[in-house]
């Protein structure tokens, strides 16, 4: 009898509440306590919501969720840190998560609860579940279809090339896929001039 085949929870399609969602709406302004709701679609259709409650006091600074789960009701608080921009200007924000104790800016629900992502095994983002050969080929791809976005981002207006008189990994990175994107061409071209040969 064959196995059944067993398929990771991937982090992109569950449910996530973030940092950026709460400043985006305006949760994040300090001394402040606020409430509304998160909710989640795909494709228009509703597929989930909580209530959440925000203080940005400093005395207290917290996130609480109150929610459904299992026909279960779910209410907890997650700790809201905040530390000075690596820009230099104003703060960041950060959850701190209730079971790891991890600072981080996005929380996870894979069961019951909203946590940082190490605190679900056995769980991967899309990317990760490709084997190398298909994360290769999507790489190779993106780059050679799309050569212009790595222009723009490498020329973005506030794109940092160097920190502390270092390269950035993220300079690094675009090097690289604008390396692969040109040995892609060329080696298409190749295949090409082949093919012209053979003809």
């Amino acid at each position: 009898m064959p196995a059944h085949h067993t398929y990771p929870t991937l982090f992109d399609e569950v449910k996530t509440v973030s940092i950026s969602f709460l400043k985006k709406h305006g949760y994040l302004t300090p001394n402040k306590w606020q409430s509304g709701t998160v909710t989640w679609s795909r494709n228009g259709i509703e597929t989930g919501s909580i209530s959440i409650r925000v203080n940005t006091h400093p005395e207290s600074q917290y996130l609480e969720l109150d929610y459904v789960c299992n026909d279960a009701p779910v209410n907890y608080s997650v700790t809201l840190v905040t530390a000075p921009s690596n820009l230099g200007r104003g703060v960041m924000w950060f959850f701190i998560c209730p079971h790891t104790g991890k600072r981080c800016r996005k929380l996870h629900q894979v069961d019951t609860f909203f946590y940082h992502r190490t605190a679900f095994s056995g769980c991967l983002y899309a990317s990760q579940a490709l084997n190398k050969k298909r994360r290769y080929l999507d790489d190779a791809l993106a780059s050679l279809f799309h050569p212009n976005q790595l222009i723009e981002q490498l020329h973005k207006k506030h794109a940092k090339r160097q920190y502390g008189g270092k390269l950035s990994k993220r300079y690094l990175r675009i090097l690289e896929a604008m390396h692969k994107e040109h040995q892609m061409r060329q080696a298409l071209t190749m295949r090409e001039c082949m093919m012209h040969l053979l003809r």
